[in-house]
Order: structure tokens, then sequence, then C-alpha cells
């Protein structure tokens, strides 16, 4: 039986990974599980699943949950803050970890994983957009084996030939990977009326459930962005061999085109649990819980190029990328600043990529050459994102506030 620790667990993911887990009580235990503060719902997630530790990186959350595991009689340790989060990585039980916490925050827990060898499914995209090579450095270093689990990573992962190696000169005749976009709820909105876009709104996506960060990505396709970043790091390629395109439907997942002209595609329906459930048996495939897809049920196919003018994040993303250094760092970090804004009503939604293309403007193109050095590039991206979000920004004697720049 696989010992299974979940970073992330309360989110959308690790309550999916959860779901399929439960499915498969003879191959699988739940071991350790971590939220950032959502105590109700790690207390329940405890008194079903019964882990040997539980972290929350609040520590009056983790004081709250220690109490009331008590009073049910549950023995579980509860530990709080980084270090907590760590110690869910790193427990010696878990031989697979996945990886689910959003944002840069999880970046620390998911190294520490593969620092520990471990099997890592990868659902954190900042990770490999903030510290793309030293990540991967450290997974041949410390020999963890790195599973992705966006779907569109995983699909991609499942088209591509085997053997197929990243570091490889030969990329085995793979011509391009092509990454799917459902274009979010605003796919057809006229552009001059994104200004008056509501969070509830930016948060409905019309095709998969998922938080509310993560849902704003999409709406802007940055999220998008981010795995054309990740698509980079993991798959070996250069943006100009990374292609995305709209598919609506969210049936095809991602696709890989050969030299031959064959494209391969993997579909089925949007939910996270096939994913998730691959990368938890690989090479094997088990039971997900997800419906079967039934194509001649009136199943439609349809593609779009994104629209750069609606989606300039997605622009912004491949200017990061292209860049180098600290460009992708600065692009997440101010995304994730802009986006936080904008969800608590301070940012209207078509002003979030021009606070990121300001912080772009202003970021050196340096070599990032240790977690120090992302450490600080993303404080530095971080400032600058809120002196531009408060209209203390200073360039050239001009305060730049977001009112000034679009």
């Amino acid at each position: 039986m696989r010992g299974v620790a979940i970073l992330g667990s309360t989110g959308s993911i690790g309550c999916s990974t959860l779901d399929v887990l439960a499915r498969h009580p003879d191959r699988y235990r739940v071991v350790a599980l971590a939220a950032r503060q959502q105590v109700d719902a790690l207390f329940e997630q405890c008194v079903r699943h019964r882990p040997q530790l539980a972290a929350m990186l609040e520590p009056r959350c983790a004081d709250e949950l220690r109490a009331r595991l008590a009073a049910a009689g549950v023995v579980c340790e509860v530990l709080s803050g980084p270090e907590g989060m760590e110690a869910v990585a790193q427990i010696p039980d878990a031989g697979t970890v996945m990886a689910a916490i959003v944002g840069a925050a999880g970046l620390a827990p998911t190294l520490a994983a593969v620092r520990c060898g471990k099997t890592v499914l990868l659902a954190n995209k900042e990770a490999l957009v903030m510290a793309g090579g030293l990540f991967l450095d450290a997974v041949r270093t410390h020999g963890a084996t790195l599973l992705p689990i966006d779907s569109e990573h995983n699909a991609v992962f499942q088209c591509l030939p085997a053997g197929f190696d990243r570091d490889a000169d030969d990329t085995r005749g793979v011509r391009r990977v092509l990454l799917t976009a459902s274009g979010g709820p605003f796919r057809t909105m006229p552009p001059e009326r994104l200004a008056e876009v509501t969070p509830e709104q930016a948060c409905a996506h019309p095709n998969w459930v998922m938080g509310r960060k993560i849902s704003v990505d999409s709406a802007t396709m940055m999220n998008k962005g981010l795995e054309v970043i990740e698509a980079h790091w993991l798959f070996g390629l250069p943006a100009d061999r990374i292609e995305v395109v709209i598919q609506p439907q969210s049936v095809i997942h991602s696709m890989v085109e050969y030299v031959d002209g064959s494209v391969l595609a993997q579909l089925g329906n949007p939910d996270m649990r096939t994913p998730i459930a691959y990368a938890l048996a690989y090479p094997d495939r088990i039971a997900s819980g997800v419906d079967f897809l039934e194509l001649a049920r009136g199943a439609t196919l349809t593609f779009e190029a994104p629209d750069l003018r609606r989606f300039p994040c997605l622009k912004l993303a491949y200017d990061a990328l292209v860049a180098g250094g600290a460009a992708p760092i600065a692009l997440n970090a101010a995304n994730e600043c802009a986006v936080e804004r904008f969800l608590e009503g301070g940012l209207r939604f078509d002003r979030i990529a021009a606070v990121i293309e300001n912080v772009l403007s202003r970021t050196a193109s340096e070599p990032v050459q240790s977690l120090d050095d992302v450490r600080a590039a993303d404080a530095r991206a971080r400032h600058l994102a809120l002196e531009i979000l408060d209209g203390r920004a200073n360039r050239g004697g001009t305060t730049r506030g977001i009112e000034d720049i679009g």
C-alpha cells in the first residue's frame, strides 16, 4: 500500500485527489494533509482519512484544528507555518506527494518533497514558472519522479512517445506541443466590456470547477500563459514550439504534433480526477470516478486561435519565457498581486494585464542561480506591483499608479 501526502488538501485538486484515493483503499493510504487556513474542511478530512500528520500555514488555524481533533478523539499530529508544510512534504511514510498549493507559497514544500526523492505529482505550476531550472536540477540530483497534474500537461505526457527525454537533443519526432484552452467565461465578450467584469463573473468558469485565483487566471488566460512556461520546462521545448489553441468544449485536453503530420490528442470529460488518477497509478490506470466520454451523443469539437487583444496576459507570458531569468518570476508575482486586488474589488479586470506589463518593463533580465535569487526577485516584483496598485510607483519623477497605465 502506497502512502500519499497532499499539499493543499482543501483546494479543488486536493479534494479531487482524496476522492480518487478513497476509491482505492487497497492501494493507497493518506498519511499527511496540509492546508492554508480552512479549518473546517481540514478537520473533516482528518476525521475521515485519519492521517498521521496535518499542517496549516496559519498558526492560529493549526491551534484550532489541534483542539478540535483532540476533542473528537482523533490522533493526529498538527504542525503550523512553512515548517509544518515542509514536514508534510517530507514525511517518510509517503512515497507520493500531491503538490497542489496554489501560488508561490507552494514552491518551498514542493522542493522539499523533491529533495526527499519522492514521486511528486505537480499541480503547482508556479514551482516551474518561478524556478524551472533549479527545480529540475533538484529532481535529477535527488532521483525524484515528476508527474504533471495540470490537465494540459498530463495530456501531453500521455501523448508523447515512449522514451521521450526532455534533456535529449533528439525529440523523437515531436514537432510541437498544442496546449488547449477553453477561453474562459469571456471568450466572446467584446473587449470594451471587460472593464465591467466582476469577481463573481470571472470565477464562474463554464467548464471547470476551480478555486477563485485560478479561475481568474483562466478568465485572463494568464493560466494558459503560465502553462506555456511550465510546458517549456517539462518537455524541453522552446516557446515557438508550444502553441495555444482555444477548444471551448474542454474535451481535448492537449495535443502533440509530430514531424510526419500526425497529431495525437488526449480526450475526456473536464474533470481533474482523470489526470490525478493517471499520475497516482502511473504507468497503470485505475478508475477515477469520471463519467466516460460519449462522443456519439452530439459532442462537438471546435477550435480557435486566441485573441491577444482580449487576452494580453497570454502574450506577456510568452514574452517573459523568451526573456528568461527573473522575468517569469516577476510575471507570476505581479499577477498574484493584481488578481488578489481584483478579487478584493480594488482593481478593474481589464487592468490586471497593465499591472503585470508595468512590472515586467521594470524587471532587469538577470540570471536566477539559487532559491535565494528566486525569493529576492519575487519580493522585488511584489513590492513594485503593490506600489503600482497603490499609486506609489515613481518613474522619471512622475508617480504612475494604476489609473495611469491603461
